[in-house]
């Protein structure tokens, strides 16, 4: 019994850590005009975010799994929902703001182009 709730709280961080780009979510197609316009500055901290989001999950996932109760678990999730928080205040963005940046980039491919060639960067200075 424990093992199937241990597997489904990895499951659920899993899922939170992959959803944080959907909170919140506005179509990219619904925002105004004005709204579409994103600087070079936000599009780097949103592609430094990204990759810290990915270092995030890849320290957090084998501890979560490797949890031996609920509690634990859940303190293991709520660290690692911390440092996401930390790496979007430290780049000056909200969990809107990087949502919506994420859809215009699903709607624009120009724009999803420009920022994986940015996510590359920071991957490559890691």
């Amino acid at each position: 019994m424990q093992i199937a709730h241990l597997k489904a709280i990895v499951v659920i961080f899993v899922a939170g850590i992959l959803i944080l780009p959907f909170a919140k979510m506005v179509r990219a197609q619904e925002l105004p005009e004005k709204e579409l316009n994103v600087s070079e500055p936000q599009l780097r901290s949103f592609a430094r975010v990204y990759v810290a989001v990915e270092k995030i999950r890849q320290t957090y996932e084998p501890r979560l799994k490797g949890a031996k109760d609920p509690e634990e678990g859940q303190q293991i999730q709520n660290e690692a929902a911390s440092e996401i928080q930390g790496a979007l205040t430290q780049e000056g963005l909200t969990e809107e703001t990087y949502s919506q940046i994420f859809d215009i980039a699903r709607a624009d491919a120009g724009l999803r182009q420009r920022i994986i060639n940015f996510i590359n960067e920071e991957r490559a200075k890691s």
